[in-house]
């Protein structure tokens, strides 16, 4: 089978290795054109799938749309059997989607259809999910609303972050993709609709998203920093000063407080390697991993014997930015 890749980022280039270790004819690999990765000062960069494609010795194709006529025309004369898409970063046309006769097939990081989108892997972290997966599925025109194809279930991990799960999720996704093309060549998919009442939405993270809110609960919190990180990563003030906040969790162990319930955000412990901060109600958050401005990442441990953080002190919203 005959086929052209379309990837961007980390996240699809184990799939680009499965399929070409499994021997598939790639004619092709398209992805975005070099940018500026680390900042926007920065020059500019191939996407990982480019930097790996040219190992492997492929052709590389990097439209600056995939709307450009040029890239339909280009496309049509490799004459793929099969186009597979993996986090390519656009909205493919309908010009495209008719190009291969055997579908245009998505690798999509969510159990469809929960979590259409750009983030379905934080979004289901910050919603609390315990349990995540993959999807292959048939291009339609619409996002993520294409026919099932096949699919496999994983747990998501405590405490694990998003980047780790993204890293899980690419090698699990690589081995449903080549499952996928394999059942394929020998005409032995059974494409299913999905059901549109369970659908769910996972649109990109905002810096936003990275703003705690000391009165929720800890649980929600603990969420949220490990859907933020590694972007738009957790973030708070700590007297005043932006703190970034790498990891935490739940606390459950006994402390010794007054009468007067300490305000949301003020830490009730900081010794040894804990800062627990108070969060709505009786839940408490332990702070595990964090980040002061031109620092770098630091245990609990390792802030508290810096004196960067005492008992009393008091954790505030961070900018709405």
């Amino acid at each position: 089978m005959r086929l052209v890749f379309m990837g961007t980022p980390d996240f699809a280039v184990p799939s680009l290795r499965s399929l070409q270790s499994a021997g598939a004819e790639i004619a092709a690999v398209v992805t975005q054109p070099d940018r500026p990765r680390r900042r926007q000062s920065s020059p500019p960069e191939p996407s990982p799938v480019k930097a790996e494609a040219e190992r492997l010795g492929l052709p590389v194709l990097q439209p600056a749309s995939a709307r450009v006529p040029d890239l339909v025309d280009r496309l049509a004369r490799l004459a793929p059997d099969t186009m597979v898409v993996v986090a390519f970063g656009q909205i493919l046309p309908p010009e495209v989607l008719a190009i291969p006769p055997r579908w245009c097939i998505n690798l999509h990081a969510s159990i469809l259809p929960k979590y259409r989108g750009a983030a379905p892997i934080a979004r289901a972290i910050l919603a609390g999910e315990k349990v995540t997966g993959c999807t292959t599925m048939k291009m339609d025109r619409g996002l993520d609303t294409g026919d099932i194809l096949l699919q496999k279930e994983c747990a998501i991990g405590l405490n694990e972050t998003a980047g780790e799960l993204t890293a899980r999720l690419a090698r699990l996704g690589a081995g449903l993709l080549a499952e996928t093309l394999a059942l394929h060549e020998r005409g032995a998919l059974e494409p299913r609709p999905q059901d549109r009442r369970e659908a769910t939405q996972a649109p990109p993270l905002t810096k936003r998203d990275g703003r705690i809110d000391w009165s929720a609960p800890a649980a929600e919190i603990a969420n949220r920093v490990l859907a933020c990180n590694p972007w738009p990563l957790a973030h708070a003030c700590l007297n005043g000063r932006p703190v970034q906040i790498l990891r935490a969790e739940v606390s459950f162990e006994p402390l010794k407080e007054g009468k007067a319930r300490p305000a949301p955000g003020r830490v009730i412990r900081a010794e040894g390697e804990r800062i627990v901060a108070r969060c709505q109600g009786d839940s408490r958050l332990a702070l595990l991993e964090l980040r002061f401005p031109g620092g770098r990442a630091m245990s609990a441990r390792d802030a508290l014997n810096g004196r960067l953080i005492r008992p009393g002190d008091t954790f505030t919203a961070g900018p709405d930015d």
